[in-house]
């Protein structure tokens, strides 16, 4: 498998893509094309012709979760060509309306649009997308430390609630060397995805793990933990990116060494 970056926080020094905060990975499996959220803005899309990443033929559009920095380039994606072939996989509660301090944090598109220009397929279980690589769909929330926490608030049929962003999901890739996972933000509890992980996929052996954590601040209890569960897995191939603060990423590589992430990092997964 291979795993291209087309948009994080981070670019890297003399590499001249864009950035912004928000996520955009291409994942290739054999012959089938993924890609995983579209960031803020759309420019996903000009560090993909920069690299000469081809998305014309794309097979598969996920989106990790509602929030606008993963979902705000959908309209620059469905204008840039024919997207009817492309399925869009997403949970069920992901394109429902989100906001926060007043603000709207969800998809600049609603359900409806999207509908008219792929092929929505919304799924609270785990989904096989290519021989290898499978959606989790639904996190469940089991981890003592990762207790679930709002942001804003979710509107589902004029109602609106307390947004535990149920909806965040995450990918994963059972290799010969063992499990590889991709997130977004992680809101549902970088540990509690990797627990589903291994029990979706049967493996045991954690190889590879990229994506935002969400964790700020490194002496809360949340970061502790993570960082204990982390080093227990004793992962060899970490990448902790986009939501998570620089701090939290030295007090990770305290106990694992921390590998950088920026747009245009290619990974290559056995």
């Amino acid at each position: 498998m291979k795993l291209t970056v087309l948009l994080d926080n981070n670019t890297y020094i003399d590499e001249y893509y864009l950035g912004e905060p928000g996520v955009s990975y291409l994942i290739e499996d054999g012959d089938t094309k993924i890609l995983m959220d579209t960031g803020y803005s759309g420019v996903f899309l000009d560090n993909a012709e920069k690299l000469k990443v081809d998305l014309s033929d794309l097979d598969v559009l996920v989106l990790s979760h509602g929030h606008n920095d993963h979902t705000g380039g959908l309209s620059r994606f469905f204008e840039s060509g024919d997207r009817s072939r492309v399925t869009l996989v997403a949970h069920p509660k992901a394109l429902d309306r989100k906001f926060s301090d007043g603000e709207e944090i969800g998809s600049f598109l609603r359900r409806t649009e999207i509908a008219g220009k792929c092929r929505l397929l919304q799924s609270q279980t785990p989904l096989k997308l290519s021989e290898r690589v499978t959606w989790l769909g639904e996190i469940p929330r089991t981890v003592e430390f990762e207790e679930p926490y709002a942001i804003g608030e979710t509107e589902s049929a004029g109602v609106r609630r307390p947004d535990y962003v149920m909806d965040d999901s995450a990918l994963i890739y059972n290799g010969e060397k063992g499990l590889y996972v991709i997130t977004g933000c992680s809101h549902s509890g970088v540990c509690n995805i990797l627990e589903y992980a291994m029990k979706v996929s049967g493996a045991r052996r954690v190889q590879g793990l990229i994506g935002g954590f969400h964790l700020f601040n490194d002496h809360s209890p949340r970061t502790a933990g993570t960082v204990s569960y982390i080093q227990k897995l004793n992962i060899p191939e970490l990448y902790p990116c986009h939501c998570t603060s620089f701090a939290v990423r030295a007090s990770i590589h305290r106990a694992l060494p921390v590998k950088e992430v920026g747009v245009g990092l290619t990974l290559v997964w056995e």
